[in-house]
């Protein structure tokens, strides 16, 4: 049979692994950056882009789709041609591909920083960077799909698989969840609304999980491990039933992010049995990998690859199993909100995703640069400081969510409730937040070894661009007939169909009733939309990042009615675009903090003074100061396109009202300003830090009015 000579380009590859390199540093600075706020929070000194709100999401971002995100191209780029026995389908799509995804990172990590977002959470790009990466995202999938196409083998390896899955579910979760409505070039709001949005955004944050942190790996781990260890996947059945097992499964699970919320019950319930039974196929895969390296134990002992490819699918393994355990009700009632699920994830990311990544660096880089890897003392420092920093980050963590979810709900014998202030739960885990800084520091230091080491190995070496191949012609007649599973690993378009169809399925079934059944989020006569100046407060509530300290969901425990205030209802939020249920209380719930009967009212002055400096009103508060809001001018010439946006997403404002919309705004803030100079404080009514009272007051307070009389009139 004639042999057909080819060749791989490794300068994409390349590229992407550089940009790994790059940007997990830059995410793992930034992290520990936010981390280190959390027990010294006056270090940004009133400067805006600095302040945690504002960096969290730039952290997350930048590990899940900078880091990761090149790390699964590295892994595709190089080994996709080499199972396909081809090079990839185009060598312009590459680079459109890489120096598009280059340009996204940019972007984000320039407006994040400016308050530029979203908020729905790993989802808060504005809309011309979701259009870019769209884009982006097309042209990778179209370079993948032809490169299986002009294959010399009949039939894709399982890696592949995991390759097409991450394709086909990134797309459609990226797509759904970014229907927004424009107000501006930076600025619109998502189509979705309350809990429907909320829906939403977990099926597209847990599955973001699933197919960005997760799929991709595993298709790195099913070609890296057999590569490093020389020896083939432990079993090729129990590969098939962890494929489609895992991503016919994973995309109903989201709902477990909301349970106990305002969620329907039936979708709870939806999202805690797949989570339960995600377990399986999970577990599968982590047994393919670990047991693939049986009976080469003595050279995982030796060889800082192997160890690191093991200590990652054990993270997996861990942290998957912990991810259903999590889902269980009686486990998410202590753990939702608190730390402890930081850990968690921080198991997946440090563990599973970083160690992967390492090891694939260090596997790679010496073949591509043909020589040995610089110093394998240095890869072995690496991957203690790695791991010992992980449990470092987390441990402590875990002993902090046990704390808090303890502390807030302790009652004394009396029936009180033993620690009524939320401040008394954030002192007494401060030390855990000093170990997570360390953890953090050397988990960095390793990696700051690891550039050393690889920049070192490739100045040994001389950069190999080019490889060449061999292999026969793809003749299908001279494979026969295939039968079971062979029959769709031979037809990868048939392949990327029947993948789209098990990632739908659990979408639709959740979706469909949610927004076809009006029931499902009952409506609550004296729940008003917000006025001109509430919603522009909110919009700052958005842009500060607020949310990622601050829930707006009081649980149906008798620990937060007792604290907060009146449980949360659906029908509270139809006008929230997007929600702001939360996922994190680094401080108290917010979602009745505008109700003026308790001992926990505060006034307007209490707030004002709150934002210029926490630590006055709160002297153990880890807050950071949000002094600028005293000082900037609210922008209103936006406010009639945002009445008019919130119109066509059916807000019953009343026509022609935009127009009219900013003297409204007007009165109210003047209202607001007097009143707090009427009380010392001399405040212009024009400053951002009215239209934030404004909202916070505003906050659970509408389903506790006598009356239903309109908040707006034609006059």
């Amino acid at each position: 049979m004639e042999l057909q000579k080819f060749t791989y380009d490794n300068r994409i590859a390349r590229l992407f692994m550089m940009a790994t390199v790059l940007w997990g540093l830059v995410g793992m600075l930034v992290g520990l950056t936010i981390a280190i706020e959390l027990i010294w929070p006056t270090m940004t000194n009133g400067i805006s882009w600095l302040s945690f709100g504002r960096l969290r999401p730039l952290h997350t971002n930048a590990v899940i789709f900078a880091f990761v995100g090149n790390g699964m191209f590295t892994a595709i780029y190089y080994s996709s041609p080499r199972l396909l026995k081809t090079p990839m389908y185009s060598e312009l799509l590459g680079k459109i591909h890489f120096w598009g995804w280059q340009l996204i990172i940019v972007a984000a990590a320039i407006t994040l920083p400016l308050g530029i977002t979203v908020s729905k959470e790993y989802a808060e790009l504005e809309w011309p960077i979701d259009i870019a990466i769209t884009i982006v995202w097309v042209v990778f999938g179209l370079n993948l799909i032809m490169t299986m196409v002009k294959r010399r083998t009949k039939h894709i390896y399982v890696a592949i698989w995991f390759y097409i899955a991450t394709f086909v579910t990134v797309a459609v979760l990226h797509i759904v969840n970014s229907i927004n409505i424009p107000v501006s070039f930076l600025k619109s709001y998502p189509v979705y609304a309350g809990v429907q949005d909320a829906l939403v955004q977990w099926w597209y944050g847990h599955n973001a999980v699933a197919f960005f942190l997760t799929t991709p790996y595993l298709g790195l781990m099913y070609y890296f491990i057999p590569k490093a260890a020389n020896r083939p996947i432990y079993s090729y059945k129990l590969s098939i039933i962890h494929f489609w097992a895992l991503i016919f499964l994973y995309i109903w699970a989201g709902p477990h992010h909301l349970l106990y919320s305002s969620l329907p019950d039936w979708a709870q319930a939806l999202g805690v049995v797949f989570s339960i039974m995600l377990i399986a196929p999970s577990w599968g895969g982590m047994i393919n990998g670990l047991l693939t390296l049986r009976g080469a134990w003595d050279k995982v002992r030796e060889d800082p690859v192997l160890k690191m490819f093991v200590v990652g699918v054990t993270a997996y393994g861990m942290s998957t199993f912990e991810g259903p355990m999590l889902s269980l009700k009686s486990v998410n009632a202590i753990s939702h909100f608190t730390d402890w699920t930081i850990a968690h994830v921080h198991i997946g990311a440090l563990g599973w995703n970083g160690m992967l990544t390492f090891g694939m660096l260090y596997w790679l880089f010496p073949r591509i640069y043909k020589t040995k890897l610089f110093s394998v003392k240095l890869a072995n420092a690496h991957f203690w400081l790695a791991t010992t920093g992980m449990l470092f980050f987390a441990i402590p963590l875990y002993f902090a969510g046990f704390t808090q979810s303890l502390m807030w709900k302790e009652f004394t014998a009396e029936g009180y409730l033993k620690y009524p202030n939320f401040i008394e739960t954030v002192t007494q885990i401060l030390p855990m937040y000093w170990i997570r800084v360390l953890g953090g520091t050397l988990y960095l230091t390793g990696v700051i070894l690891m550039i050393v080491n690889l920049l070192k190995t490739a100045k040994q070496g001389t950069f190999v661009p080019t490889e060449d191949d061999e292999a026969p012609a793809l003749n299908l007649k001279a494979h026969g007939v295939d039968k079971g599973h062979r029959v769709i690993e031979g037809k990868p378009i048939l392949f990327t169909v029947l993948s789209l169809v098990a990632i739908l399925i659990g979408g639709l079934v959740e979706f469909i009733p949610m927004f076809m059944v009006k029931s499902n989020v009952p409506t609550i006569a004296s729940v008003q939309p917000y006025t001109p100046l509430e919603l522009q407060g909110r919009d700052i509530y958005v842009r500060e990042g607020c949310y990622t300290c601050h829930s707006q969901m009081v649980r149906p425990f008798r620990s937060e009615v007792e604290r907060y205030g009146d449980y949360s209802k659906s029908g509270e939020s139809v006008y929230d675009h997007p929600f702001q249920f939360g996922s994190k209380r680094t401080g108290p719930d917010l979602a009745r903090e505008g109700v003026k009967t308790g001992k926990n009212y505060k006034p307007d002055s209490w707030h004002y003074n709150h934002f210029m400096s926490p630590q006055k009103m709160v002297a153990e508060s880890i807050m950071p100061p949000y002094s600028w809001l005293l000082k900037n001018d609210l922008d209103i010439s936006s406010t009639p396109a945002k009445i008019r946006a919130m119109q066509s997403l059916g807000v019953p404002y009343p026509e022609g009202f935009a127009d009219k919309a900013n003297e409204h705004l007007q009165a109210q803030a003047h209202k607001i300003a007097q009143g707090l100079r009427d009380g010392g404080i001399d405040v212009a009514d024009s400053k951002e830090v009215i239209a934030l009272i404004a909202y916070i007051q505003r906050l659970g307070t509408d389903i506790y009015k006598t009356d239903n009389k309109p908040l707006f009139s034609d006059k």
